[in-house]
């Protein structure tokens, strides 16, 4: 049976590539996401959103000032956001496409398009088409989703700075591999691209570390 947990696929992930096997003794083996209720599915989806193209500190400000807009700590109820004025939203330092977006989103999973609690039961490509509908939500917003709130062990995204980014120091590349070209590379990581990726990341964030040294090593 292949692995079933993030520990043990980044062991398999060590025996299948030597550069890998380095990048796990290096960083140690990758610890499961954590596990997010369905009921916070939605919200989880929301401030993914208000994340995107903003440094963390920032990101995570503005995030704060609209879940204050809720008074509890329950899960966020989609059907609250859709109440709010956009005026609130705004106001909170949300831009106008992202208002759009998280009201979009919401309007999707209160009439059912969007069933956050069946996600877990489709296979990738399906959550991905389902998410990628909801205005704002991309397919790199999607993949991540699938990776830190589904968990999902085999997913590639090619499209991530990181990831190619990482990738092209790991193996001693003397620029990072275009989109196409990483999506062939990344077969011989299946069934385990999500934690391949997950040391592509932690390869393009290891200071001092330079092209080739794991390669070579």
């Amino acid at each position: 049976m292949p692995p079933s947990s993030h520990r043990q696929a980044s062991i398999a992930l060590a025996q299948l590539d030597p550069v890998m096997g380095e990048l796990v003794e290096r960083h140690g083996t990758m610890t499961s996401p954590a596990v997010v209720s369905v009921d916070r599915r939605f919200e989880n989806l929301a401030e993914s959103i208000a994340y995107q193209q903003l440094a963390g500190k920032a990101a995570a400000t503005i995030w704060g000032r609209v879940r204050a807009l809720y008074a509890d700590d329950g899960p966020l109820d989609p059907m609250a956001v859709l109440a709010t004025p956009e005026a609130d939203l705004r106001a909170a330092g949300l831009s106008g496409a992202k208002t759009a977006a998280i009201l979009d989103l919401a309007g999707h999973v209160a009439d059912g398009r969007l069933a956050l609690d069946r996600t877990g039961r489709l296979d990738d490509e399906a959550v991905i088409e389902q998410l990628v509908a909801v205005r704002g939500i991309g397919r790199w917003t999607a993949q991540m989703f699938l990776i830190f709130t589904l968990r999902r062990l085999d997913v590639w995204p090619v499209g991530d700075l990181g990831v190619r980014s990482g990738y092209g120091i790991a193996y001693g590349m003397s620029e990072p591999p275009g989109p196409k070209e990483l999506e062939s590379m990344g077969e011989s990581f299946r069934p385990y691209r999500s934690v391949a990726a997950w040391y592509c990341w932690r390869s393009a964030d290891t200071p001092g570390l330079t092209g080739g040294e794991l390669s070579t090593a």
